[in-house]
């Protein structure tokens, strides 16, 4: 909370204060911080003219793993006004960092690096089959060349996001493709995310080794082991899943209504089974509105995945695992701030008192 205050008023942004200090109890292990910001890295040292702009439990900032920002609608082009409005929902909530494991366009230069806006970690277009995914977004592309295109892709960005499955009924990338694509990624240093919410392209894409599965609905519960060995996340985006499913309860019986429904109705478990078998998780949203990443650590929580295991899907574990240190010096200073700890106040998660982005303070308590 801002220093002086005792609640959480509503928010407003600002960006008057020189020099950047915090102070409190910093998650995930809860040790007494008082950091500065220097430029944009945490120091200990006392900088001149710093501001206490809040004080309270502090994390290094909360991530969205998986969100699209910047298209109205599946298929629809990258609008880059909407990209801007889209990024500022997630600051205001109290995202420093976003991954987009799929864009609808070419993101423009000030992707990631405005100083209002979050870091952002990007896979470019997405990669599919002939005849599967939204029309009108991503590639298409054969068995032959995903390997290369993938890797292209990983070499400009770090990421490449492959749909392994799409439809029921449609068939899923083989294997041996797979363990293609992951190879040559991997070669150029980059990491591969694959969507699938059907069990076999979920099978593949654990034998292929890949760097995270994306939704994974359908999963089957005995992959999750190997997952956890070999380092593959799982970026389950169950908030966006359970909705889906509520809305679906209204319409008529069909094999594409059974197949969402009784894969929603597993999804949650399979996640809880996740966390205890210590495979990393990611928290993501998904679809519009942005901003939202509380409601899938809610969800991650409701879900039977404990509540500090849920928040660090959505803060330091995701930013660990995206490349980013937490609150030590000379980590990038980013920081959210609440005057509680949020883990035993998960209705007041997306109500920041403060957010530091870059050492510069772009969300503050008002009054």
């Amino acid at each position: 909370m801002a220093a002086g205050d005792s609640g959480m008023p509503d928010q407003r942004r600002t960006s008057a204060v020189s020099v950047v200090r915090i102070r409190g109890r910093a998650l995930p292990d809860g040790e007494w911080i008082d950091l500065y910001a220097d430029g944009d890295r945490w120091t200990t040292d006392p900088v001149q003219n710093a501001e206490l702009v809040a004080e309270g439990w502090v994390l290094p900032g909360l991530v969205d793993a998986h969100t699209h920002p910047g298209a109205e609608a599946p298929g629809q082009p990258l609008d880059e006004e909407l990209l801007r409005v889209d990024l500022g929902r997630h600051a205001e909530h109290g995202v420093t960092l976003i991954r987009a494991p799929g864009l609808a366009g070419e993101p423009p230069s000030w992707f990631g690096t405005d100083p209002d806006l979050p870091r952002a970690v990007h896979a470019g277009p997405w990669i599919a089959q002939h005849g599967q995914f939204f029309a009108d977004w991503g590639r298409r592309t054969t068995h032959a060349d995903l390997p290369e295109v993938a890797a292209t892709q990983a070499a400009r960005t770090g990421w490449a996001k492959v749909i392994a499955d799409w439809l029921p009924g449609d068939a899923p990338l083989p294997v041996d493709v797979l363990r293609a694509v992951v190879a040559a990624v991997h070669a150029v240093g980059g990491r591969v995310a694959v969507h699938t919410q059907h069990g076999a392209g979920g099978a593949a894409a654990v034998a292929a080794g890949v760097d995270s599965v994306e939704h994974g609905m359908h999963l089957d519960p005995a992959l999750l082991h190997r997952m956890a060995e070999q380092g593959t996340a799982l970026t389950p985006t169950l908030s966006v899943i359970n909705g889906a499913s509520q809305r679906l309860r209204d319409t008529a019986d069909s094999p594409r209504r059974r197949w969402a429904l009784g894969g929603a109705a597993a999804h949650g478990p399979l996640v809880a089974a996740a966390a205890e078998a210590g495979v990393t998780l990611l928290a993501g949203t998904d679809s519009r509105p942005h901003g939202r990443v509380a409601d899938e650590v809610r969800a991650l929580v409701a879900a039977g995945v404990r509540p500090h295991v849920a928040l660090g899907a959505a803060s330091w574990t995701a930013r660990d695992y995206l490349g980013l240190p937490g609150l030590v010096p000379g980590a990038p200073a980013d920081a959210v701030v609440y005057p509680d700890d949020p883990r035993q106040h998960l209705d007041r998660l997306d109500r920041p008192g403060a957010v530091v982005l870059r050492g510069r303070l772009v969300r503050a308590a008002a009054g």
